[in-house]
């Protein structure tokens, strides 16, 4: 039987949890009964009474919370629309939807919590529980569409970007033994390719794939004695060439996700660090190797997108901002201090992002300075339908000392280097995203998406100093299709002033740009559109089309249009 525990105005905390039989105390200002707790359910509030049929939402842990405190009005947003909680029936995960293990797909480092399943003592089994049962920003919301103010909400911000079920499900009563002993693994390919079939600089087709072994090592069913404490470790083979480069002509944004810095390397090192939770569940503490682009300004959402996966192209180009696969030394703290927000703050090392490209030679990288970002979220639930946002604004500082792009070459030849200086580099970021409607289930990604970012960079030693992107992620577009997902990203570069001063200056004494950059850099466009379909069990089909205005930053080249198609199968 479904407990269900009564919560009184918001302030003023819970009422005691009620057994079956058990009345209410007369303490409490209000009258109601329940006469069925699995279908009907009948509130007398003052008197009046009404009614309302809903199945009660499954939980796999935690009371399902009535507030009692609301007008009979707003009491018809405490179940959300039965339709939108229907999930696919080949749907990995569970009804409460929290995956049992790490899924392929999820671009976070968030993974279930060490307690075990069953265990009552945390509420959140992805999240982290919050150091206050206050709201935060949510709370200034009207009462009618923060649905967080009633209870907390515990489905994961996960994104299926792989096949909804796995390749070989006969292996996996295998793997649920193994999770029992504490080890979850996920094996993914994805392979990409993309065809210039209009303008950039020549026609043509590139391919890349990527093979991933992710393996986590939960130390607590391990050893008791070690209750709270895992280990993460990511390993991956990439191999091919870039579109961007060899077809279109920009070397500042790459076209492809399956493509960066860690060349043709048959086992790449990308994660290995160890994580440790306290506070029952309320902070977690991550150090080893880590990208800084899995951690922070990142989501599922945006890395469902080739531009954007794993950061926006703004930061991905920073070199103090470790992008994936990229990894460096660092450590990071987590914690929510209300229900509704999430705090986090890192140190990392910063080195070369093209030093160690296969990610093993630890002693052979050089430090050139520290990495603090820090990371602040919101986010709210609307409606009955418990419409999940994420609004994210983060700041970081790179203690190294880079030089003035104004005197990048070949404008070097012509400025006086006198008059540079180097400086240290911030950045500032704001990515929002809001779910629409909700169809398919309970996890944050069961919906549609709006979504839009900015980010800016120290104009004196950025190549790329602004970016703006705007779109939409939607899911179950074609009746029938709940696991397939539509998106449309509109992306736009901004290359420093100062840089572009330097080369104005180094065309104007007659010097040549390079062979990669044909006149003064100032802006370029992307339009990204791709339509993911979960295929076969453990497959996913992604057609790509994607639009880029101004490759190379400048009017010399006017536009490129490529097709693509991205295929994703988890073992």
């Amino acid at each position: 039987m479904q407990n269900y525990v009564f919560r009184t105005p918001y302030r003023s905390g819970l009422v005691p949890r009620l057994s079956h039989g058990q009345t209410m105390p007369r303490s409490i200002p209000f009258r109601f009964a329940i006469f069925t707790i699995t279908g009907l359910c009948t509130v007398s509030h003052f008197g009046h009474a009404y009614a309302q049929t809903a199945t009660a939402p499954t939980r796999a842990q935690g009371p399902v919370y009535i507030d009692v405190s609301q007008p009979q009005s707003d009491t018809r947003l405490l179940l959300p629309d039965a339709r939108a909680l229907q999930r696919p029936k080949d749907s990995p995960l569970p009804l409460s939807g929290v995956p049992l293990g790490p899924m392929p797909g999820q671009a976070t480092m968030d993974t279930p919590s060490s307690d075990p399943y069953e265990s009552t003592k945390t509420f959140h089994k992805i999240e982290l529980d919050s150091l206050s049962q206050r709201e935060g920003p949510s709370w200034l919301l009207p009462s009618e569409i923060d649905a967080q103010r009633r209870t907390d909400m515990e489905d994961p911000y996960y994104v299926p970007t792989t096949g909804a079920t796995h390749l070989v499900p006969a292996i996996m009563p295998f793997r649920q033994r193994l999770q029992q002993k504490g080890f979850v693994f996920s094996f993914t390919y994805k392979g990409e390719a993309m065809a210039n079939i209009n303008g950039g600089i020549r026609r043509g087709m590139d391919y890349v794939h990527e093979l991933t072994l992710q393996m986590n090592f939960d130390l607590g069913r391990m050893n008791s004695n070690l209750n709270g404490w895992s280990v993460h470790t990511l390993v991956m083979n990439r191999a091919g060439r870039e579109v961007s480069h060899d077809r279109v002509g920009d070397y500042y944004v790459n076209l492809m996700e399956v493509y960066g810095l860690s060349g043709h390397v048959v086992a790449h090192l990308v994660d290995f660090y160890a994580e440790k939770k306290f506070l029952q569940n309320r902070m977690d503490v991550t150090f080893g190797r880590m990208s800084l682009t899995h951690v922070f300004a990142t989501s599922p959402l945006i890395c469902s997108f080739m531009v954007t996966c794993s950061a926006p192209v703004a930061l991905k180009v920073d070199p103090g901002f470790a992008v994936y696969p990229k990894a460096t030394w660092g450590s990071r703290v987590r914690f929510r201090p209300t229900r509704d927000t999430l705090m986090q703050v890192g140190a990392y090392q910063v080195s070369p992002l093209a030093g160690n490209p296969s990610g093993w030679s630890w002693g052979s990288e050089d430090s050139t300075g520290l990495m603090l970002p820090i990371e602040f979220t919101w986010q709210p639930f609307l409606t009955r339908n418990r419409l999940p946002g994420h609004y994210m604004f983060g700041y970081a500082h790179d203690t190294s000392r880079y030089p003035d792009v104004l005197g990048a070459k070949p404008a070097n030849l012509v400025v006086n280097a006198n008059r540079l200086h180097s400086a240290p580099m911030d950045m500032f970021w704001f990515e929002g995203d809001q779910m629409i409607y909700r169809r398919g289930g309970r996890n944050q990604m069961a919906g549609g998406y709006l979504m839009a970012g900015y980010i800016h960079n120290t104009p004196h030693v950025s190549s790329i100093s602004d970016e703006a992107y705007g779109g939409l992620s939607f899911n179950s577009i074609l009746p029938n299709r709940i696991n397939d997902r539509l998106g449309i990203l509109y992306s736009w570069y901004h290359v420093s002033h100062r840089k572009e001063l330097g080369q104005m200056m180094a065309r104007d004494a007659g010097l040549s740009l390079g062979a990669q950059v044909l006149a003064p850099q100032t802006d370029s466009h992307v339009i990204e559109a791709y339509y993911a379909i979960d295929a076969f069990p453990g497959i996913v089909v992604q057609p790509e089309f994607q639009y880029m205005i101004r490759p190379g930053e400048t009017s010399h080249i006017p536009d490129a249009a490529l097709v693509g198609l991205k295929v994703i199968s988890n073992l």
